[in-house]
């Protein structure tokens, strides 16, 4: 149990570390192949458009099956992904190779909410300050963000491309039969651009991992003021901004108070002070005009 000066510190809630249950059927020794022959990340590639593939991106989260046998308790939860990550369906883990496991957020706070957790034992137990200091290892860590941003902006575009002003050339042009190459389709919005990835200056998990998330902050699962400004502030610390100078402030989370701090629109600026209920309604509102730009 977290004493009482962590836990304010936690982005997260109570209810938010019951812990992972790997499924009694899994076989997995942690040596699965180098990816899943069927997985988000190579149907989102694909350039001719599914309904089903929405189907990986889960907004509400999954229940466990009833087959359970090992069971990672509170912040050691993403260890079960780490540890068997064949074992868990498609709409929980996208892929997973030998050095990374990529898993939809369990309680997802944006639209689109991945977590790139990396397998090195000597890596995934570390505060992220002290393993983004190597820099053999952060090079790793940012190709692979780079193409989860990618399958995010992907995935923004699926969802969201028929509202885009931007993306209208686009969108038609995927109408047509055959579906043109995506070399000869108009470029469209930059949906990468509405994309951030980063770390939590105070992780709640115990397993090193790094958020892959969308902007917009719509998702039901947005229920508290330290969720929305645990990424709204410098508590979410850029991946790009690594490794840190030994003196930056944000190496200090508890005394700068973001946690705490002012609700601020993350797109047009305006407080809220300590009204997230209104917040969340603007966030609803910017979110409409956000989808159309």
């Amino acid at each position: 149990m977290a004493d009482a000066r962590e836990s304010r510190q936690d982005a997260i809630t109570e209810d938010e570390m019951t812990g992972t249950a790997v499924p009694a059927s899994s076989t997995s020794t942690g040596t699965e192949p180098t990816l899943k022959t069927s997985n988000a990340f190579t149907t989102l590639m694909s350039p001719r458009k599914s309904k089903r593939r929405s189907e990986q991106f889960n907004k509400v989260p999954n229940k466990p099956s009833t087959g359970q046998t090992t069971t990672f308790l509170g912040r050691d939860g993403l260890g079960a992904y780490i540890a068997s990550p064949a074992a868990f369906p498609a709409s929980r883990v996208i892929y997973h190779t030998e050095k990374f496991v990529v898993i939809n957020d369990l309680y997802p706070k944006s639209s689109v909410h991945l977590l790139l957790l990396p397998r090195d034992p000597t890596k995934t137990c570390l505060h992220p300050f002290e393993a983004l200091e190597d820099t053999a290892f952060l090079a790793e860590v940012l190709v692979e963000v780079k193409k989860l941003r990618e399958l995010a902006a992907r995935e923004l575009r699926r969802r969201f491309g028929t509202f885009s002003r931007k993306d209208k050339a686009r969108e038609a042009a995927m109408d047509l039969e055959p579906v043109p190459a995506e070399h000869d389709l108009p470029p469209g919005r930059d949906w990468e651009k509405e994309v951030v990835s980063g770390v939590h200056a105070h992780p709640s998990m115990n397993h090193l991992h790094i958020h892959i998330i969308s902007k917009d902050r719509v998702n039901e699962c947005m229920r508290h003021r330290k969720h929305y400004n645990s990424f709204a502030t410098p508590f979410f610390v850029p991946v790009e901004d690594f490794p840190l100078d030994p003196k930056d402030k944000r190496r200090h989370p508890g005394h700068e108070g973001y946690l705490g701090s002012d609700l601020l629109c993350w797109k047009c600026g305006k407080t809220f002070r300590n009204k997230f209920a209104r917040l969340k309604e603007h966030l609803e509102e910017e979110f409409h005009v956000w989808k159309g730009e």
